[in-house]
């Protein structure tokens, strides 16, 4: 990708002249002759550098500089001055200014102190980026719960898919917490303040879901009254998340498939083409691919919808993360309940840890509601029954490593004493469950 560089100067013959010179080296050039029309022009983001001349009718370099420090202070300016504005431009170096350039200047000159300037906007860039990532990272640490090695692969996936233009395929059980991580790989991505419309496909009869997903105008069948917005236009801009997508009749699948093609709808009962810009994240319990196979699912909409995929694992696969997970949703029941939360006792921890969990996180949710609201726990089967000795062990060895470290806020040595281990063999525990010092530093 070319260095990018905007050239403000209402001296054609400048203008022209800076061109040639900059293109020849090999930067992206854009040119104008006022500084309102760079201004109404500049792209949002711009990881370049501009050149204004100081004098130009209209606006001036200097007030230029003043609006653009207010869009973004480290945008580096270069102004090319007259020999009279001189001390006017170091003026302007001290309020922000990166370099300027007495006229006639120099190719070399200008090339000079492009590059510098360049180099700087990129480390800043790289800076900022880096720090957003850092957010991005705590933030989802709060909505995607959990310690286990398959959580943190699941959150590196959302960080690294959520701001690309890619349709997502969400697969697991019911439970698992599929439309949450469509959420984030919205809520974390370019379109965050757009819609996010969900719609679950096994809810919504087969003859009402063409006129759900596309919409109609009034008449178009019998009951259309009035003209109605389907939730594909709905979503202009942002996200659909199409639930149980393994549900939608073939006849949709065909007319979906045309939409994510052409970027286009129509009404029911319209001739009309309305423009689309939006992402498809779905979800499916079964594999697409399979289904297809069976004459169930089309093959060319699962190989377009499955772009990226994203597997979440079933509780029963991650039982390290049960009390992280408990004792969120009790403390979320108790505040919206206004309820005491007690804490579980040893033997109630082993039976969370030892039940297979059909209904995964719902499902866990749910029994902590209960026990919030005093109406005790459900009763389940034998808890060993799937589950090994050496896996119930894994899991409660985990949980006491990670209730460790959060007490000790992440101090080694204090976890050591507690724990009556030697650090080797404490640091091959901790690598085994995935747990990381670093994720339980300065927590409350």
């Amino acid at each position: 990708m070319l260095d990018s560089v905007i050239v403000v100067d209402d001296e054609a013959s400048i203008r022209t002249a800076v061109e040639q010179w900059l293109s020849l080296s090999g930067f992206d050039v854009q040119l104008y002759s006022c500084a309102e029309d760079c201004l109404s022009h500049l792209p949002a983001h711009f990881a370049g550098v501009i050149v204004s001349d100081v004098r130009m009718p209209g606006m001036g370099g200097l007030a230029l500089l003043t609006r653009l420090q207010q869009l973004d202070p480290d945008l580096p300016v270069i102004l090319l001055t007259g020999h009279g504005d001189v001390p006017m431009a170091v003026e302007a170096m001290r309020e922000g200014a990166y370099d300027f350039l007495e006229k006639p200047f120099s190719p070399e000159a200008l090339l000079s102190s492009l590059r510098r300037a360049l180099e700087k906007r990129r480390l800043v860039l790289e800076n900022r980026r880096l720090h957003e990532q850092v957010d991005v990272r705590e933030q989802l640490d709060g909505r995607l719960l959990g310690v286990s090695r398959s959580l943190q692969t699941l959150r590196r996936q959302v960080i690294d898919l959520a701001p690309l233009p890619v349709n997502v395929l969400i697969r697991g059980e019911t439970g698992s917490g599929k439309e949450l991580v469509a959420r984030c790989l919205h809520d974390f991505g370019p379109r965050a303040d757009q819609p996010f419309v969900a719609l679950n496909c096994a809810a919504i009869p087969e003859h009402l879901f063409e006129a759900e997903l596309f919409g109609h105008e009034s008449g178009a069948f019998t009951g259309a009254q009035g003209k109605r917005i389907g939730k594909l236009e709905y979503a202009d801009g942002g996200t659909l998340f199409l639930d149980e997508i393994e549900s939608m009749p073939l006849a949709q699948q065909a007319k979906l498939l045309r939409v994510l093609q052409e970027q286009k709808l129509e009404r029911l009962g319209s001739n009309l083409s309305i423009a689309v810009d939006l992402r498809i994240i779905a979800a499916t319990k079964p594999d697409l691919l399979d289904e297809a196979r069976a004459g169930r699912f089309r093959e060319d909409l699962a190989y377009r919808l499955t772009v990226a995929e994203l597997r979440l694992p079933p509780l029963r696969e991650r039982r390290e993360d049960i009390p992280l997970l408990y004792e969120f949703f009790s403390h979320s029941a108790g505040e919206r309940l206004g309820r005491s939360v007690q804490p579980l006792s040893g033997a109630q921890l082993t039976r969370l840890l030892s039940h297979d969990w059909p209904g995964n996180v719902r499902e866990l949710a749910n029994v902590a509601e209960r026990r919030v609201l005093g109406l005790g726990e459900p009763q389940w089967d034998d808890p060993d029954i799937g589950q090994s000795l050496v896996a119930q062990q894994e899991a409660f060895e985990a949980q006491c490593l990670r209730a460790a470290l959060s007490r000790h806020k992440g101090d080694i040595k204090a976890v050591m004493a507690e724990l009556q281990l030697p650090r080797r063999t404490l640091n091959e525990k901790m690598q085994r469950h995935g747990l990381v010092r670093e994720a339980f530093l300065n927590t409350d």
